[in-house]
């Protein structure tokens, strides 16, 4: 579509759905944006300069008075909302700001996907891109929006996106030339409805290949195994528990390259990775796919594996204070990815979970941390659900707490030398928080703040 002269209208005007609108606007498109915020709850709206007719705020938009040619929508939008579900019956087009930013792309995309381990994965494929001396941008869901980001890379540049099911599910002509498709667990069934339609919108990262690009798929998740059926490219499979005929896999405690049933090529040792946990090898595994696919060298990929850390709020140390040793997993959003936070250490564990709940079974994950955790501190809107399982399944001890802080000073009161007390919410931010970061630096200034007063 081109853009020129075209009635636009942006739904968000948080940091997607800004960078959208001046993209539009260096596009000469006529820009229109919409939030259900007051401007003063809006950062840089101003740089806009849109009139009252062009920024529309605390209202839902009349689309008759607008007459729009396209939505654009930022990726925490749903697009079940009535003015949207009216314009997509009108034949108006809805787009998400990954397909304005990306669908006519020259860079190379590798783009990420899954329920957990996006960031992770994002963080060490956009390290791994770096090494091959292109330039390199790392976008998306991670926190920076595309837009604004990308459209200065020619075919020799490599774009590295973190793409939500958000992001995906309003994709168009995206076309995302090695794709990682990590794993599928429950999650977002509150804006999704279903496992199978929030499959459904992960799955759209494969639609638009070719022949030409690459799948890297989970061969130890049946849902991921499956779609290399439907998949247009070329495939490569990572797997855990499998010693593969053909993939990235494991061959005692190295990971390996097979090819034909042989060892084609020996990656690195897993305890010379900073990274722990078994999520944390299908995540490294999954990048070796992608540096592969990139050209690099075994020993420069081996390199950037042996130096990467977590990135920040997955399972970031803070520190290790009177000997006990003090974890950030904000991120940690989902039972699922809580679950594998709790397996990543064999320490008794003083956790802190809570927050609002995306519709989502926690039973599971309290399952789990009842073998795990000694002190199970609650905050936050899921609390009182937390509690209620935890209690059926006979925790030693649940602590409800008032807020936030007072959640993390109990759990540093609770643990003794030799735990760890690890923030691990399966909860999103949003009943606290404007994000997961907000809650995760809280977390780390509290701690170090505790330890840093005297006694």
């Amino acid at each position: 579509m081109e853009l020129a002269g075209k009635r636009v209208l942006v739904v968000g005007g948080g940091r997607s759905g800004l960078a959208a609108a001046h993209k539009l606007q260096s596009k000469a498109a006529e820009v229109f944006l919409t939030d259900m915020q007051p401007l003063a709850k809006l950062t840089g709206i101003d740089e806009l300069k849109l009139d009252d007719a062009h920024l529309i705020l605390e209202r839902e938009p009349e689309l008759k008075d607008i007459r729009p040619d396209l939505l654009v929508l930022s990726p925490g939008v749903s697009p079940f909302l009535p003015f949207i579900r009216q314009a997509s019956a009108t034949g108006i087009p809805l787009w998400s700001e990954v397909e304005l930013a990306l669908r006519d792309s020259r860079a190379v995309i590798a783009g990420i996907t899954g329920s957990n381990g996006k960031t992770t994965t994002t963080t060490l494929v956009g390290e791994l891109a770096k090494e091959t001396g292109r330039e390199t941008v790392v976008a998306g869901n991670i926190g920076l929006a595309l837009c604004g980001q990308v459209e200065h890379l020619d075919q020799n540049g490599i774009i590295v996106a973190e793409l939500s099911s958000f992001q995906l599910e309003l994709i168009n002509k995206t076309r995302v030339n090695i794709a990682i498709f990590l794993n599928l667990t429950p999650d977002h069934l509150d804006r999704h409805g279903s496992l199978e339609r929030y499959a459904a919108a992960k799955a759209r990262i494969l639609e638009n290949q070719t022949e030409q690009d690459l799948a890297i798929l989970n061969w130890d998740d049946p849902t991921v195994k499956e779609l290399a059926a439907i998949a247009k490219a070329r495939v490569v499979f990572f797997s855990l528990k499998e010693n593969l005929p053909d993939g990235i896999c494991l061959n005692g405690e190295d990971i390996v390259l097979k090819k034909d049933h042989s060892v084609a090529a020996t990656i690195i040792g897993r305890k010379e990775l900073l990274l722990k946990g078994g999520h944390n090898l299908e995540n490294v595994m999954a990048a070796v796919a992608a540096a592969l696919e990139f050209g690099l060298d075994i020993s420069k990929i081996a390199d950037v594996l042996h130096h990467f850390r977590p990135v920040k709020h997955r399972q970031e140390i803070v520190g290790r204070f009177d000997d006990i040793l003090y974890i950030n997993d904000s991120k940690g959003t989902n039972p699922d990815s809580s679950i594998k936070a709790l397996q990543s250490y064999e320490e008794p564990i003083v956790l802190i979970a809570g927050g609002k709940n995306k519709g989502l079974d926690m039973t599971e994950f309290l399952q789990e941390a009842r073998i795990r955790v000694k002190s199970l501190i609650l905050v936050g809107m899921a609390a009182p659900e937390l509690e209620e399982i935890a209690v059926r399944l006979g925790f030693p001890k649940i602590i409800r707490t008032l807020d936030f802080k007072d959640a993390v000073n109990i759990a540093i009161t609770e643990a003794v030398p030799g735990d760890v007390v690890l923030l691990s919410p399966a909860c999103t931010s949003w009943d606290m928080f404007k994000s997961y970061e907000e809650r995760g630096e809280l977390f780390k200034d509290l701690v170090r703040k505790h330890y840093s007063e005297p006694e």
